[in-house]
């Protein structure tokens, strides 16, 4: 079972920089995938950002790149989410996500942290 508690949201205007952290029970280092997605009020959750094992592969979503970077701190259990340049739309619920597998989907969630952007 994989506990995941996110943290560091906030309100920050435009420009702003914010970092998001998700605490994981149980460890992070054997997890063969984390991400970060975010829901936007009438959305649906989408992927923002994910990262494998041992830091192998990052991506991330076209409309972050070059503002957002995710790491992992294995030794911490703790996955991060640095968020530079903040724009409104990036306004959203960001959930941490981990999976167990390396191809199966993503099975455990946080609870959601808020961030609002504002102009």
């Amino acid at each position: 079972q994989v506990q995941l508690v996110e943290s560091g949201g906030g309100l920050v205007q435009a420009g702003g920089s914010l970092r998001l952290s998700c605490a994981a029970s149980g460890g992070t280092f054997w997890l063969p995938g984390m991400a970060w997605f975010r829901q936007a009020p009438g959305k649906a959750r989408a992927s923002v950002a994910t990262i494998g094992r041992y830091s192998s592969s990052t991506s991330y979503a076209d409309s972050v790149k070059g503002r957002f970077t995710i790491s992992r701190d294995d030794a911490k259990n703790t996955l991060y989410l640095q968020m530079n340049n903040l724009k409104p739309e990036d306004t959203a619920v960001y959930y941490c996500a981990a999976k167990t597998t390396t191809i199966g989907k993503y099975a455990y969630w946080g609870q959601g942290t808020q961030v609002t952007v504002s102009s």
